[in-house]
């Protein structure tokens, strides 16, 4: 045999293996191929990947489907000024990783405590590169399937009868080649640049391409459009170097720690906030964008106007083509506007920083996915349970699901929709592969020490308040409950068809973290309240339980209350705001619960010794429940020598014993 062909069969064998790659130069000689997996995950971004894990960890199958050649790429270059605004606190005080992910945002999901996010950054707010990094790591270690370097460019849907939904999806990348699947799940995001079009809107640079390097705005003047946190990043970047920084929107700044929205600005980025009040030269100014008009004059400085005006005035926004001058322009304009207009000055720039957007453009042909109504129209429209409205078997997961909680909770960063990620697999689960929602059940005396649990350590319905709830369904008379954790509140009309589990005539109970309705008095005198009998004045986070006799309907869930994240209960009970967010005084949050269940359930649900439960079963026709689901089943703490010895040396029972048992006592000795 000779050497050449040696070393093609070497060559081969290798390629066969994946040790080595072929590159195909010639697009000719590439067939496109089609393959079908039962799902289709569209994004290897965060949630694309929080899916992955599930479907991996399932054994589904599935795969993801990623246009760039890494997971995570918009954090190649988002934010543009590299720091996360996702805080990643290092210590709690704590060891419990459940609670630890309350103020953990950029951690997903997973059995493997080696990909929390701590062990890829010390700093309290990130840089993005340690995002990527994490993101990789993930990837690799859990096994996630995906298939880098595909560009979805339509998305259709053709009739299949056999499939869930009797109808599949096709994905049909930029290469020819397709991929068929019965359920989508759409995870691309938002990250298509939000543009609004007035005369001259040509002049603008846009947030996504404008130079980060601050040396390139010295001396300049620079107006900015949007007030959200990529506004203000772009300006801390450039504060230093500029001459004036104005910041121009349609509605006035929004503080994320007035607001208790995460999305709203954030502290971190405020520093202009400083420099604006405190008369240094920057600015805030409220307005319409889309009745704007910038003018270019020849010297390349930007004037700013009213569209109307400059139709009045017949000139054309590109003023500098006619010869303009700015003294020309600016002795042209004032005569049509107040002298007085706070942005009379012309602008060396002008940057678009008014965030991005749901891309609509791929799905065609039989997908229904379009815009919600109103202010929210950047993101499609869904469902409560996440699914595309009127298209069975789209699911949106991630940012791009956020029109269900947008300026209300976390949906749309990574420490929400990790678990709203896991809600839509357990419906995935229980609709396709017949698995119910997980719970536990455990008998009805342990319903407070459960409930308890939760609220001082649950980190799902912690970050996703109001949004995701946990629900106990009360069970054979009332004796057992069942406990859900982490369920849709706005799905609760669909309870039993979403989770498989059935509601029965005990009725149920609904727990929900919520914020006060006073946003007014957040930092001020008396903002918060301490005694249990004000838990209905709470302001800031604190736990509230809903008790329904039965699952509210679809008719009750759309004509709530106003800003009531459920509709009105057969009774309600808040639990008083707390400092250190621990739920856990025997005063003022336990007691004061067990009363309520017990007022709900029509039973004592109070924990007694051994000793009471055994006068209780001499003296009464009915024993308490603990007693019952304890004591009189036998359960209970079983003695040993050493705890024998403690109680008597407590004093807290007599030593009766013989001698002989004294000398040689019996390690399975009930006390």
């Amino acid at each position: 045999m000779s050497n050449a062909v040696m070393l093609q069969g070497l060559f081969n064998w290798l390629l066969v293996a994946g040790l080595v790659s072929c590159s195909v130069t010639d697009s000719k000689d590439t067939q496109p191929i089609s393959s079908y997996h039962d799902y289709c995950v569209l994004g290897a971004g965060p949630s694309g990947l929080q899916m992955g894990y599930f479907l991996e960890k399932q054994g589904r199958d599935y795969i993801v489907l990623e246009r760039s050649d890494i997971p995570g790429s918009f954090f190649q270059r988002y934010p543009r000024h590299n720091r996360l605004i996702s805080i990643n606190k290092q210590y709690t005080g704590k060891s419990n990783k459940e609670f630890n992910l309350r103020h953990d945002w950029n951690s997903l999901l997973s059995d493997d405590d080696t990909l929390l996010f701590r062990h890829y950054s010390s700093e309290f707010y990130p840089h993005r590169e340690s995002m990527l990094h994490y993101l990789k790591d993930y990837t690799s270690k859990l096994g996630i399937k995906v298939k880098y370097g595909t560009e979805i460019i339509s998305v259709h849907k053709f009739d299949e009868g056999t499939s869930w939904y009797s109808h599949q999806y096709k994905l049909i990348d930029k290469m020819g080649n397709s991929f068929s699947c019965s359920a989508l799940l759409v995870a691309t995001g938002l990250w298509v640049p939000h543009i609004i079009n007035f005369p001259g809107s040509e002049h603008l640079e846009g947030y996504e391409s404008i130079s980060v390097d601050a040396k390139t705005f010295v001396g300049q003047t620079v107006l900015i459009l949007g007030k959200g946190n990529s506004a203000f990043e772009t300006a801390t970047n450039l504060l230093g170097v500029t001459n004036h920084i104005h910041l121009y929107s349609r509605s006035p700044v929004r503080l994320a720690w007035e607001t208790h929205y995460v999305g709203d600005l954030r502290a971190f980025n405020n520093e202009l906030l400083d420099t604006y009040q405190l008369k240094s030269l920057d600015g805030l100014v409220e307005g319409s964008l889309e009745e704007l008009a910038v003018l270019k004059d020849n010297q390349g400085q930007l004037h700013l106007t009213l569209a109307q005006l400059l139709q009045e005035l017949n000139v054309s926004t590109h003023a500098e083509k006619h010869g303009l001058d700015s003294q020309t322009l600016m002795a042209l304009l004032p005569s049509y506007q107040d002298d007085n207009f706070s942005m009379r000055r012309p602008y060396n720039r002008i940057i678009r920083c008014l965030g991005f957007e749901f891309d609509f453009s791929i799905f065609r042909n039989g997908t229904k996915l379009t815009p919600v109504a109103g202010g929210r129209k950047k993101y499609p429209r869904i469902t409560p349970w996440y699914e595309a409205v009127n298209d069975p078997g789209i699911f949106v997961i991630g940012t791009a699901s956020h029109s269900i909680d947008h300026r209300k909770s976390a949906g749309g960063f990574i420490h929400g929709f990790r678990y709203t990620v896991r809600a839509v697999h357990h419906i995935l689960e229980k609709r396709h592969h017949g698995n119910v929602w997980p719970t536990t059940v455990q008998p009805t005396s342990l319903l407070l020490k459960n409930i308890l649990r939760r609220l001082n350590e649950a980190s799902g319905i912690y970050q996703m308040f109001s949004v995701l709830g946990d629900v106990v369904l009360m069970q054979s008379k009332g004796s057992q409950f069942k406990y859900l954790e982490e369920f849709p509140l706005l799905s609760l009309p669909k309870l039993e068809d979403l989770s498989g589990h059935q509601v029965e005539p005990s009725g149920l109970f609904v727990i929900n973290m919520e914020y006060g309705k006073n946003l007014s008095n957040v930092l001020g005198k008396n903002r918060a309240v301490t005694s249990w009998k004000d838990a209905w004045r709470s302001n800031f986070l604190h736990p509230v339980i809903y008790f329904y006799k039965a699952l509210p309907t679809e008719s009750e869930m759309r004509l709530r209350p106003q800003d009531w994240p459920l509709p009105r209960p057969q009774a309600i009970h808040p639990i008083v705001e707390d400092f250190l967010t621990e739920w856990s005084a025997p005063v003022s949050h336990i007691q004061p619960l067990r009363r309520f269940l017990e007022n709900c359930l029509g039973t004592d649900l109070r924990t007694f010794y051994a000793e009471t439960c055994f006068k209780h079963a001499l003296i009464s026709k009915k024993t308490p429940l603990f007693c019952q689901q304890g004591y009189l089943k036998g359960q209970g703490l079983v003695g040993n020598k050493r705890l024998w010895q403690h109680a008597v040396d407590a004093g807290l029972m007599d030593d009766c014993r013989s001698d002989t048992t004294r000398e040689e006592p019996d390690d399975d000795m009930s006390l």
